[in-house]
């Protein structure tokens, strides 16, 4: 397919109800960490940007958010010209300069520290990562705590990095600081706000 064409087809269809329907699911996953909430592939992104990913990225990303792309997404031209036509979002030099951040392969990705993690006074202009996974049952089974869960809640996201629960018990004590994760499958995402607890479940 020609690249002009690719990076203009494959956008939201209906781009009021499907942003709206996109940005609803992203909010109740945050409100109910670990919860798991079904979506539409709304998108038709270039590989290997996923449809859900991709249409998160669509439902909150504009001019006004920069957007950093890990090295799998970032050297794909097609990705590139797809996020800007369709988002308008201007890649981030850096992951400390991103509102946003889309992460293909996750088992990879750099420490959540280099990411944006707010201010004490603008603790919003965090970095939100956006991540691929296969599956929400597969990888270590994680048990949630905090805000949003009655008692407490458990996930097993795939390809979640090695140390990731150690950097997540850093995140949580930068509070009001630190980052929020979006966990996009093709069925469906979750979300870890950094209210949450997170400890690894013993076998």
């Amino acid at each position: 397919m020609d690249a002009a064409v690719q990076s203009i087809e494959g956008g939201f269809a209906d781009p009021v109800f499907n942003a709206q329907t996109v940005f609803r699911a992203v909010m109740d996953a945050m409100a109910r960490p670990g919860s798991v909430q079904p979506l539409p592939a709304f998108a038709r992104p270039p590989v290997p940007l996923s449809a859900t990913a991709g249409a998160i990225a669509l439902a909150l990303c504009d001019n006004d958010t920069p957007l950093w792309l890990d090295p799998a997404l970032q050297a794909s031209t097609a990705i590139r010209s797809w996020l800007g036509f369709h988002t308008g979002a201007p890649l981030a030099n850096t992951p400390a300069d991103a509102h946003f951040a889309l992460i293909a392969a996750p088992a990879e990705m750099m420490a959540l520290d280099g990411f944006s993690q707010g201010t004490q006074d603008y603790p919003d202009r965090s970095t939100t990562l956006i991540l691929q996974v296969s599956d929400l049952v597969s990888g270590t089974p994680l048990l949630l705590e905090g805000p949003g869960i009655e008692t407490s809640a458990t996930i097993a996201p795939a390809q979640i990095p090695r140390h990731f629960v150690e950097q997540w018990k850093q995140n949580i004590k930068r509070f009001p600081r630190g980052v929020d994760f979006i966990l996009a499958t093709s069925g469906g995402i979750a979300c870890l706000p950094r209210t949450t607890g997170i400890k690894t479940m013993e076998a």
